[in-house]
């Protein structure tokens, strides 16, 4: 591997299934804040920090010492320059590099997070002869939010607390402890280093640098053994994981032949699907992007359908995952996100609750297709919850949700995003969106044709709005939708804005609003207008408010964010519409595979590896942005998956 700027892209991600994670480069160094060993969620999944940010890593031999890690620092000074020695990189079973030392020597590093256990577990082993080598790791810690930055003080405290078997520090007060066990043994040296450089925080208009400070270094001598080194939260990880008494190296071979088990019997497609199940409370969540997303009531639900649906081994987790979620419908709203920190949910979405019950049908769908049934308690249980949001958007609620005289649902306020474009930077709106937006009638009117189903009453108002449908949207004279109707609630006026909103209305959904023939059209325009390789651009090319890359400080990026930017969940409800326009044929299936699911398999080498990107530059090379590792984009690559095979 001789590309530095491709190993600074390529990222990996390692998940401990509350919330916590471990991530970084391929090529060692950290590029963004997020980047750490030790990131754990104090309230799962909610309230991560960060404790170990990273490790300088040196083996040294009778003459001469040899990095083989990398650090920026302020200025653009690598040092150490390790990633040079890199010559290979795997994620199988779980991140591995292969450093090569000298033409006789290769040190391989390894490194998991454990399923369940606020830690990470690293191994360096040896191919070649022993004799003479040795190795040196340097931990740097701090403790904060993993949103924001360290900086030297004098309130951290780098005292090393001694036990048996193990080491801690407690770098502040309100922060989780640290505990590491390793065969090895610590020179205590407690420093501050300076300056650590983060050039994609730089990229990104951010703050970018930050201080970091480290209790000292691990010794071992590799002659005789591998090195271990075992991190984890408030307690050891041989305690953490039942093996307490065991020393680090058996422990490590305990929890990593239970792990290797694990993810051999899942397979890796199953494996990046769990990264993003998350336990919350006694149920389960989904988050909706790493590295710095949590838990979005949007995401999760349009992600579950392909994450755990195309799976008759994911039924389970659909469940809890939908029940869970039952539990928060308010005035027939589902929360848009649980905060970081705090209790209360944000509701401000108009169509996260509306997605919901497209999970809720497609769930029901799964059970018949594999002929289970559904436990009665919790089938009562998912129905009242659609028949709670049904009501309220009925009845009207927050926002100004509303079903109009013309059985469509009206929403917006000034100030307020409320779609699933939700751009805002301070007091801007950048997509308000506000009256009736395409895609919240397409999900609304498939609501009521699932709900019909157990409930006559639905009927009429499914009728009644699949009539006003297509009177009010279709755009005859160019053959597609507006995006939305009733534009700012004034009766009559449009926005005929060229954006993909409009495949869902076409067969991007379980039913489609439109006829035949204006399904074929509206798919064929989407197709000459919207799609790349590796999704649909979220404005065409050509309108005024088009932004060909989405890059830049904040402000910049969130005006480009759904004016143009690619999105590759988007490719999902385009292949269903595109299929179902084609009827469905062995032919169109063989053909979508080539088309549209191939380049999107290998985008799964490209940024996230073994994942699908957040978003992409509307104009090729389509570079990927966003963030790398993005649960809707991996569970529409799933449902394509599943359609075309």
């Amino acid at each position: 591997m001789n590309d530095d700027d491709n190993r600074d892209l390529a990222e990996w991600l390692e998940t401990d299934g509350l919330g916590g994670f471990a991530s970084g480069t391929v090529g060692g160094q950290r590029t963004r804040r997020y980047h750490a060993l030790l990131l754990v969620a104090e309230k799962p999944p909610a309230e991560r920090v960060v404790l170990v940010n990273g490790i300088d890593v040196v083996v040294e031999t009778v003459e001469r010492a040899y990095p083989i890690s990398t650090q920026y620092y302020r200025g653009d000074v690598r040092s150490p320059d390790g990633g040079k020695r890199l010559e290979s990189f795997s994620i199988e079973p779980w991140p591995t590099w292969r450093f090569e030392i000298s033409e006789a020597v290769t040190i391989v590093q390894e490194l998991f997070v454990p399923e369940g256990l606020p830690g990470v577990a690293m191994r360096w082993r040896v191919e070649g002869p022993r004799g003479g080598l040795s190795l040196r790791v340097r931990p740097f810690l701090s403790g904060r939010d993993f949103h924001a930055l360290h900086h030297a003080n004098p309130d951290f405290d780098s005292t090393t607390h001694r036990a048996a078997g193990s080491l801690s520090w407690q770098p502040y007060p309100d922060m989780p402890s640290i505990h590491a066990q390793a065969n090895a043994r610590l020179v205590e040296a407690p420093d501050w280093y300076y300056g650590f450089l983060y050039t994609a925080e730089r990229e990104r208009g951010l703050d970018d640098m930050e201080d970091l400070a480290t209790p000292g270094e691990f010794h071992w001598d590799l002659n005789p053994q591998d090195a271990y080194l075992l991190l984890s939260a408030n307690q050891p990880m041989s305690k953490l994981s039942e093996n307490e008494g065991l020393s680090a190296e058996n422990c490590y071979a305990a929890i990593a032949q239970q792990e290797r088990h694990r993810r051999e019997q899942a397979g890796r497609e199953a494996e990046t699907v769990r990264s993003y199940i998350v336990k919350r409370g006694a149920g389960a969540s989904v988050i909706a992007g790493y590295p710095w997303f949590g838990d979005w009531g949007r995401d999760t639900f349009i992600a579950l359908r392909g994450l755990c649906l195309t799976s008759p081994d994911r039924l389970a987790i659909a469940h809890r995952i939908l029940l869970l979620w039952s539990e928060t419908v308010s005035h027939g709203m589902l929360p848009n996100r649980f905060p970081d920190r705090g209790d209360t949910p944000e509701y401000n979405a108009v169509d996260a609750s509306l997605w919901y019950i497209v999970a809720v049908q497609e769930c029901f769908d799964a059970h018949r297709r594999e002929k289970r049934g559904l436990p009665h308690e919790e089938t009562t249980r998912l129905l009242a919850a659609v028949d709670a949001i049904l009501d309220g958007y009925t009845a009207g609620t927050r926002y100004g949700i509303r079903m109009d005289d013309d059985g469509l649902i009206a929403a917006g306020e000034s100030g307020v995003q409320l779609t699933w474009m939700d751009a805002k930077v301070g007091d801007w709106v950048v997509t308000p969106r506000i009256g009736k937006p395409v895609e919240i009638q397409a999900l609304w009117i498939n609501a009521l044709a699932f709900a019909s189903r157990y409930d006559r009453d639905r009927r009429s108002q499914l009728e009644i709005a699949q009539a006003s449908f297509t009177k009010k949207f279709w755009n005859e004279a160019d053959g597609y939708l507006h995006d939305i109707v009733d534009l700012d609630h004034v009766s009559g006026s449009v926005d005929a804005a060229f954006r993909p909103n409009q495949i869902f209305a076409a067969g991007g959904l379980p039913v489609a609003l439109l006829d035949d023939e204006k399904c074929r059209r509206v798919v064929e325009a989407v197709e000459a207008q919207l799609l790349t390789p590796i999704g649909l651009r979220s404005l065409a090319p050509g309108h005024p408010d088009y932004k060909p890359r989405y890059q830049g400080d904040l402000r910049t990026r969130d005006a480009a964010y759904h004016q143009g930017t690619v999105w590759p969940w988007l490719m999902g409800p385009f292949v269903e519409a595109w299929l179902k326009v084609q009827h469905g044929s062995d032919a169109a299936k063989s053909q979508a595979k080539q088309r549209f699911l191939q380049p999107m398999q290998e985008h799964l080498q490209q940024a996230g590896q073994g994942h699908i990107s957040e978003v992409a530059d509307a104009e090729p090379p389509h570079t990927p942005r966003g963030c790398p590792f993005q649960a809707w984009s991996y569970g529409e690559y799933l449902r394509i998956k599943a359609m075309v095979q």
